[in-house]
């Protein structure tokens, strides 16, 4: 596996990749961890995950500048996902012990209640966009639940799969609940049909996440699926302008643009939709693009030169079928897989930039008549992972979340994002299943009942 600088397009590290022998190791070896794991105390599991997350903030800004390095971070935010996962780690250290303590019920028996058991090895397939993130909101709660997890990291990003698999080998541990296992995707199918694979997530696109829930299906094994986004945020008409602005520029650039929730369709209502654009494509022109290793960048290159590309074909369809372009558009010239901050106007479906994920700092301005067309146009997605709406009427903003937008998070008068706190995950082609809170820790157990006469 040969890892690419994605700043300057030349190689960096190279690391092997493991062969099937290793494979079959890796997995006996979780196998056999999981003997151990399973029955160790909430207080053993906490002590190596607060351990962990030590770690995290000790080292974060190391592992800052290895995202940078291998997929194009800019290190602020780097840090930032670190300290993040030393949250997550601290939180379900804290919080799993009650979440998945017994739930006594009233029957006819003498005694009847239900515990939650683990499931046994938790194979995780992460992508290369929260290369630490994505990792540890899927390994925190099932290790606190008792799981072991085998890691499949993206190709691109070895060495973040290797610095998460060291921080738990560096720990005191009744066992080893987590390893990493440097294969290419070609290799998952076989892993997800393993009889030692109990259960899988995976984060990634739709067809990704199809394949994986198709071998998971054919093994009877559970599957919890974070696939991609095209996130609306909604500008009423009485919003804080200022505010809604700020928010989301923020959120389009949040990573340079690769998030499954970041800010994609931008739904404005005609009052506000000129005041609106002219000081949003302002805002987008202001962010400074460059070396993600240093501290006074917005935005760095894009993960690869082929997922560049690739965003820019969807950007010249979209002005190909009626789009405009406001800002950006241009790949820059020079090394590195850099894209400018973008905005298009005149967005509507049928449109590369409507209908599809745009996983880079493109904005997509689609302009309706009033509330009722907006949130319907919210809702012509084939995703449902997050949604933002914008306005000052705190009630009826929050009624139209909560009961007409379509999406498995919505914010309002804010960015969408994921909390340690709160259930996380999609419906539609976002896919299904809930990570984080309590509900994502009682995806990967055994919801026992036990029944005493």
């Amino acid at each position: 596996m040969q890892s690419i600088n994605p700043c300057s397009g030349e190689p960096a590290e190279s690391y092997q990749e493991h062969t099937p022998s290793q494979v079959e190791r890796i997995l006996a070896a979780a196998h056999s961890a999981f003997a151990a794991w399973s029955q160790t105390s909430y207080e053993e599991r906490s002590s190596v995950l607060r351990e962990v997350a030590q770690l995290l903030r000790r080292e974060a800004g190391e592992l800052a500048d290895l995202m940078a390095r291998e997929m194009g971070k800019p290190v602020a935010q780097g840090r930032a996902e670190a300290d993040k996962c030393a949250w997550v780690c601290d939180y379900y250290a804290e919080n799993a012990a009650d979440f998945l303590a017994p739930e006594r019920i009233r029957t006819d028996a003498s005694q009847s209640y239900v515990t939650f058991k683990p499931l046994g090895v938790i194979l995780a397939v992460m992508p290369w966009n929260f290369p630490l993130w994505q990792v540890f909101r899927c390994a925190a709660p099932a290790l606190m639940a008792g799981n072991v997890c085998v890691l499949k990291h993206a190709s691109n990003v070895p060495g973040s799969a290797l610095a998460i698999e060291s921080l738990f080998q560096r720990v005191r541990s009744p066992g080893t609940p987590f390893a990493a296992c440097l294969v290419g995707g070609s290799r998952v199918e076989a892993m997800v049909r393993d009889d030692r694979i109990r259960a899988v997530a995976l984060t990634g696109s739709a067809p990704a996440g199809r394949a994986v829930a198709r071998a998971a299906g054919e093994s009877l094994k559970k599957c919890v699926l974070e696939l991609g986004g095209s996130d609306p945020y909604i500008v009423f008409a009485d919003a804080d302008l200022d505010l809604a602005v700020e928010v989301c520029v923020t959120s389009r650039l949040i990573n340079s643009g690769q998030s499954c929730i970041a800010a994609k369709r931008f739904i404005l209502v005609d009052p506000i939709a000129g005041t609106f654009t002219e000081s949003f494509v302002s805002a987008m022109s202001r962010a400074r693009m460059g070396d993600p290793l240093r501290d006074d960048v917005d935005l760095g290159p894009l993960a690869r030169h082929d997922l560049r590309d690739e965003l820019h074909q969807q950007v010249r369809a979209s002005i190909d079928k009626g789009a405009s372009l406001l800002l950006g558009g241009e790949i820059p010239d020079g090394p590195g897989a850099f894209y400018p901050p973008t905005v298009l106007s005149d967005v509507q479906p049928g449109m590369p930039a409507f209908d599809e994920e745009l996983f880079g700092p493109v904005a997509a301005i689609v302009r309706v008549a009033d509330e009722e067309e907006a949130i319907r146009m919210a809702n012509t997605t084939s995703f449902g992972l997050g949604a933002a709406l914008f306005t000052r009427d705190i009630r009826r903003g929050e009624s139209a979340l909560a009961q007409r937008v379509e999406s498995g998070s919505c914010f309002l008068n804010t960015y969408v994002r994921s909390d340690p706190r709160l259930p996380f995950g999609g419906i539609k082609e976002s896919g299904y299943g809930r990570e984080l809170g309590e509900y994502g820790i009682k995806e990967f157990v055994n919801i026992k009942t036990v029944y005493i006469a």
